[in-house]
């Protein structure tokens, strides 16, 4: 399945809108994940941890979105969006989700 950002796909007319697709992931981040994201805080530099977390709460995301695209019969999706969010008590969970359009090429 051909995943973009983009409204089309050059070289691939859109035969047939399907319609909207979403996906959505909470995923939460443990004590030992914050402990060393406050470590770089103080020294400095990225968290491995944290992004590793959001790469997989956005890989979930869009794996959700492009099955729900398959029960539909699409091929692919355009204008793929991602939003990501806080939630919970003190903001400790991370919420993605993605939405695009099901299409047939």
């Amino acid at each position: 399945m051909i995943l973009t950002t983009t409204p089309s796909i050059e070289g691939y007319p859109i035969k047939n809108y399907l319609g909207v697709v979403t996906g959505e992931t909470i995923i939460g981040a443990n004590i030992i994940k914050d402990f060393f994201a406050g470590i770089c805080d103080i020294v400095g530099g990225r968290s491995a941890a944290y992004e590793d977390v959001l790469r997989e709460a956005k890989d979930t995301a869009l794996a959700e979105m492009q099955q729900r695209a398959a029960l539909m019969g699409a091929n692919a999706i355009v204008g793929i969006d991602l939003d990501y969010e806080t939630v919970g008590q003190g903001n400790s969970m991370l919420m993605v989700t993605s939405s695009g359009t099901a299409v047939i090429i």
